[in-house]
């Protein structure tokens, strides 16, 4: 199948960088010429519009950091919609069940299938295909894409036969990941400022119970270098938070432990940190603890 490509940013690049890894000739469109120019230059073509994108290519990827952007290439007058050669739709965006349900049922109209497929591993991860592929819809559209999905990582889960199970699925990562890197944070100014070395700390906690993402990765990658550019930024972490809660409460799921963490994060937005890196959650608790964790790496 001809393919497209919607959105090449942090994760949109790497990724459709696999597809071209993996001999798939590649169509691409961002509202940013810079963000195309290393695609191009592999020999990727250009797409003028959205429009102009699904009215080449039969599969069309979408890799989109907020449900206005996604709303507005999809639905807009020069949209996705209005193209007539798209025939699967792609989605690798975090943006939760009702606006899946939404999409799917535009398109649906339109004669085009939507296969739901967020991913987790955030930029190191796309740029090293070690994401963690999530994916749901019919068994039949799925199987198509399944060659050119697993370029992306190690590990691919089929959540379900339906657009949405996946976007369940990553919710429920996504805030997991949020609330390890708020109380992480946390956590390590208080051993920090209390007189621990941070790398024993890392060492000990990544061998002991304590151990998770953020002190696996972010924390070494993007924290304890002073460097907070793991590469996503805060307003797209808020996003997927506010997403998980409302869909645990709409399940009628107390979500106590995660609104917690959502304030952690709504503290540091209210200051300014929407478009700060989401490691940068650690500045906002040191400036409130009166401490700086030391560089070490």
């Amino acid at each position: 199948m001809e393919a497209g490509f919607l959105g090449v940013g942090n994760m949109g690049l790497p990724m459709a960088d696999k597809l071209l890894d993996g001999g798939h000739s590649l169509t691409v469109y961002d509202i940013r010429e810079a963000a195309m120019e290393p695609l191009l230059k592999r020999q990727a073509l250009r797409a003028t519009s959205p429009r102009d994108l699904a009215d080449r290519c039969e599969i069309v990827f979408v890799s989109l950091p907020t449900l206005a952007a996604f709303r507005a290439v999809a639905f807009g007058p020069d949209g996705l919609t209005q193209g007539k050669a798209m025939k699967l739709l792609v989605n690798t965006c975090t943006v939760g069940v009702p606006f899946v349900r939404e999409v799917e049922q535009t398109m649906a109209a339109q004669g085009v299938t939507v296969v739901d497929c967020p991913i987790s591993g955030g930029p190191p991860g796309a740029r090293a295909g070690t994401l963690s592929v999530m994916v749901s819809g019919d068994p039949a559209a799925v199987e198509k894409v399944l060659p050119m999905i697993s370029l992306w990582g190690r590990t691919l889960t089929v959540a379900g036969d339906k657009p949405g199970a996946a976007q369940v699925l990553k919710l429920t990562n996504n805030i997991l990941s949020a609330v390890a890197l708020a109380a992480t944070s946390e956590a390590f100014v208080m051993g920090a400022k209390g007189g621990l070395d941070p790398e024993v700390m890392l060492k000990a906690i990544n061998a002991g119970s304590g151990q998770n993402s953020a002190t696996q990765v972010k924390f070494p990658a993007a924290v304890l270098t002073r460097g907070f550019d793991f590469g996503a930024e805060m307003h797209i972490l808020m996003k997927d938070i506010d997403l998980a809660i409302a869909q645990g409460e709409d399940l009628g799921v107390p979500m106590w432990v995660c609104q917690a963490a959502r304030l952690v994060f709504k503290h540091a937005m209210h200051q300014g940190a929407a478009k700060e890196d989401l490691t940068a959650i650690v500045k906002y608790i040191e400036r409130d603890a009166g401490f700086e964790i030391p560089k070490t790496r």
